[in-house]
């Protein structure tokens, strides 16, 4: 099997940057109700839930996921069951963290989540979700279609793009994710499962061309 690469090439440099940049929605954080922690095959968003508890942004966390074909070998326990494992090693506290194990995918981690915390009689308001850096836009549009009066912000590991590359260890991964991502904000809008997001043309551009250079093992036909 060839070595994985860890750096981006530079002749698509420009336009995995650009999908990078559109996926961030910079959100201005501040204290929440709740922490949601994603489920993925990116350990960093448990890192970063723990992080942020720790600050003081919620006092309550809830891991969501089960797992994919992306995540099983990984994670054989599930997403989630890593996650609380991988905040308590960092201190927080068991009590802190709710665990949904079942969700697998962005809608079923955002109406179970919601279910969870209805079902422990816990008022949210405002929530934080905590998810890898090119999904932010994907959780946001598919959180305010699904809880819609919900006051969400996203957040990710604060990482620029060559640093998030080289922690998955795997560059062909991140940018088919990114392309996979940028499909999904049209595709799902479409479908119903997430409100409509503004996609500029330089974006749709950069999709397209990392499209066509192969980078489509996230695609959905």
């Amino acid at each position: 099997m060839p070595e994985r690469s860890t750096t981006v090439p530079e002749h698509l440099r420009a336009d995995v940057q650009t999908l990078w940049d559109y996926h961030d929605l910079h959100h201005e954080l501040r204290p929440t109700d709740v922490g949601i922690g994603l489920g993925s095959h990116d350990l960093g968003v448990a890192t970063y839930t723990a992080e942020l508890y720790h600050q003081g942004s919620f006092p309550r966390i809830v891991f969501t996921g089960a797992n994919a074909p992306t995540t099983v070998e990984r994670f054989p326990r599930g997403e989630a069951v890593h996650y609380r494992e991988r905040a308590l090693e960092l201190g927080v506290p068991e009590d802190a963290i709710l665990l949904e194990p079942t969700a697998r995918n962005t809608g079923d981690n955002i109406a179970r989540s919601r279910e969870l915390l209805e079902a422990w009689g816990i008022e949210v308001k405002s929530v934080t979700l905590i998810s890898r850096p090119y999904q932010q836009r994907r959780a946001y549009a598919t959180c305010k279609k699904l809880w819609p009066d919900i006051d969400v912000l996203c957040a990710s590991q604060p990482l620029p793009l060559d640093e998030y590359v080289r922690s998955i260890g795997d560059a062909d991964r991140v940018i088919s994710m990114l392309v996979g991502d940028t499909q999904r904000i049209s595709l799902y809008a479409q479908r119903g499962f997430a409100i409509p997001q503004d996609l500029p043309e330089q974006v749709e551009r950069a999709f397209e061309s990392l499209a066509a250079h192969g980078y489509t093992a996230r695609l959905l036909t």
